[in-house]
C-alpha cells in the first residue's frame, strides 16, 4: 500500500475536495484506495456523507479502537476513517505519549488491501501533520495559485525536511497539484509558472479549475462522479486519477 500525505498549512485551498475526489477517482478506475480523514475539523467524513458514530481517527490515535473496527466501505473499492471535533482535544493529550509521532504509523500496521491510501491532513504542522509525514512515503501539496498559500510552501518544505533527518528518511514530495485554477487569470499563470521552477516535474499537469459543482456535491454527501459525472470537474478528476497512477507506477 502506497501510503500518502495530502497536505497544505493554509485552509481553503481545495484540499479535502481534491483528495475526497481524488481517491474516489482511483476507486473508479479499479484501485483499492483508503481515505483518511487526520483534520479535526472533519470536512472530509462530512463531504463522503459518512458517520463516526461507530468510531474515529481520534479512537485510532488513542488506542480506544483497532483501525479494521473503524474503516467505513464508502464502495466496492473505495473505504474510509472518519474524523470528528473530539480529535482536536485528543491531539493535545497526545503530547504526553512515548513515541508520539509513531502513533499512527504503528496503529495502521498490518491493514493490508488497498492500493493507495491518502491522507487528508490538517491546515497545519502540528503532531497530526507529524504523524502522517512519520509513516508515509509520498507527499502531494495542493496548492492554490495565489501568492499567500505559496509562501506557506516554505515553511512545509522546512518541516518536511526536518522530518526527513529525525523521523523518516523514505519521505519526499512526489507532486503537486493545482487547485481553483483560472486559465483567464494573470496571477494564477504566474504562480504557476513559479511552482513549476521550484518543484519541476513534480507539478501535475492536469490543474483542477474552481467549478460551482465542486462546491456543490460536498452538501449532499457525494463525490463529483456521482454528482456530475458529465461536468468538466468529472473529467479533470479522471484525468488527474489516471496521471496519478501513472506516476505512481513510474516512482
Amino acid at each position: 500500500m502506497r501510503v500518502y500525505c495530502c497536505l497544505n498549512q493554509k485552509g481553503g485551498v481545495g484540499k479535502s475536495t481534491t483528495t475526497y475526489n481524488l481517491g474516489a477517482g482511483l476507486a473508479l478506475a479499479g484501485k483499492k484506495v483508503l481515505l483518511i480523514d487526520l483534520d479535526p475539523q472533519a470536512n472530509m467524513t462530512k463531504f463522503l456523507g459518512v458517520s463516526a458514530d461507530n468510531g474515529s481517527i481520534t479512537d485510532l490515535l488513542t488506542g480506544m479502537k483497532k483501525a479494521k473496527d473503524i474503516i467505513i466501505r464508502r464502495s466496492e473499492n473505495l473505504a474510509v476513517i472518519p474524523s470528528s471535533i473530539s480529535l482536536s482535544g485528543a491531539e493535545f493529550k497526545l503530547f504526553a505519549e512515548p513515541g508520539r509521532e509513531l502513533l499512527l504509523k504503528e496503529a495502521m500496521d498490518g491493514i493490508k488491501g488497498f492500493d493507495y491510501c491518502l491522507i487528508d491532513c490538517p491546515p497545519s504542522l502540528g503532531l497530526l501533520t507529524v504523524n502522517a509525514l512519520t509513516w508515509a512515503k509520498d507527499i502531494i501539496i495542493i496548492l492554490q495559485p495565489e501568492f499567500a498559500p505559496l509562501e506557506g510552501v516554505a515553511n512545509l518544505v522546512d518541516t518536511i525536511r526536518v522530518v526527513k533527518q529525525r523521523l523518516n528518511k523514505s519521505i519526499d514530495i512526489s507532486g503537486v497539484i493545482i487547485t481553483m485554477y483560472d486559465s483567464r487569470i494573470r496571477l494564477h499563470k504566474e504562480v504557476c509558472e513559479e511552482v513549476g521552477r521550484h518543484f519541476n516535474n513534480k507539478v501535475y499537469a492536469t490543474k483542477i479549475s474552481r467549478r460551482s459543482v465542486l462546491a456543490e456535491a460536498p452538501s449532499h454527501g457525494k463525490t463529483i462522479f456521482e454528482y456530475a459525472s458529465k461536468d468538466a470537474a468529472s473529467k479533470a478528476f479522471t484525468e488527474l486519477s489516471q496521471e496519478f497512477i501513472d506516476r505512481s507506477g513510474k516512482k
